[in-house]
């Protein structure tokens, strides 16, 4: 039997890099998953109709920083799956500048895209879960939310905020068998950093000590252990997926 079997998944910002490979992950785990996206229409359906198997899988377009489309996106989940075993907040951005030359804008934006929105999608889920007696919350981090990066205040806050939130929806839900559990990656190669200069890739993976960039499926198999019942027993807890790099 595979791990996620009979699961259903919820997955924000599913169409590309990590995103695409939860969802992919998840499938060939057995679970049925819906996936939202923002505005890329052709590459959802793509992925939708290449992992239509045994599995069901469908593409929502939806604003998960928009706390009413959130909750319109569970709802409708809900209607088409019947259940919502497994929720990933996935979907985030980078607005990089040193502090000085940060506008104010660039704060805000990342601030709701990366933390509202979890918040959001946690809200809408809650009730279901609570109903089932039975959940699993995770939530994308990142080794900046650990331990802060130059260049990056905003994101850094955000995903740091992603651990606080975690560790608290986790001391709050445990008695009713939900549990919420973050992932921290670290430098994970995907089509972003594949338009990089080679030079400066290599240095990056040279300073990780597996010598490596991580795989979106490295990240996915995080989500898959979190997803599972290996975890039954693991709540409120920070999984730097990274490479040695934090350590």
């Amino acid at each position: 039997m595979k791990l996620l079997e009979g699961k259903v998944a919820l997955v924000t910002g599913g169409t590309r890099g990590i995103g695409k490979g939860i969802v992919e992950g998840f499938v060939a785990q057995g679970a049925h998953v819906a996936f939202t996206y923002a505005g890329s229409v052709e590459k959802a359906k793509e992925l939708e109709t290449s992992l239509g198997g045994d599995s069901k899988v469908k593409a929502y377009q939806s604003d998960a920083s928009d706390f009413d489309a959130a909750q319109l996106l569970v709802e409708q989940v809900m209607k088409e799956f019947g259940k919502i075993d497994i929720l990933v907040n996935n979907a985030g951005i980078t607005k990089d500048n040193l502090m000085l030359r940060m506008s104010k804008e660039d704060w805000d934006t990342i601030i709701r895209v990366n933390l509202d929105s979890v918040f959001n999608l946690t809200k809408a889920v809650i009730k279901p879960m609570m109903k089932a007696k039975s959940g699993s919350i995770i939530n994308m981090t990142s080794v900046v939310g650990v331990k802060g990066n130059a260049g990056q205040a905003n994101y850094a806050a955000s995903k740091a905020g992603v651990i606080g939130f975690t560790k608290s929806i986790a001391l709050e839900l445990g008695s009713r068998n939900i549990r919420c559990n973050a992932i921290a990656p670290g430098f994970i190669e995907t089509e972003m950093t594949a338009a990089l200069d080679e030079k400066t890739v290599q240095g990056w993976r040279e300073a990780i000590p597996l010598k490596r960039g991580g795989q979106p499926k490295d990240v996915a198999n995080a989500c898959v252990f979190f997803g599972s019942e290996l975890s039954a027993y693991v709540t409120g807890q920070v999984l730097n997926v990274d490479g040695g790099m934090l350590t």
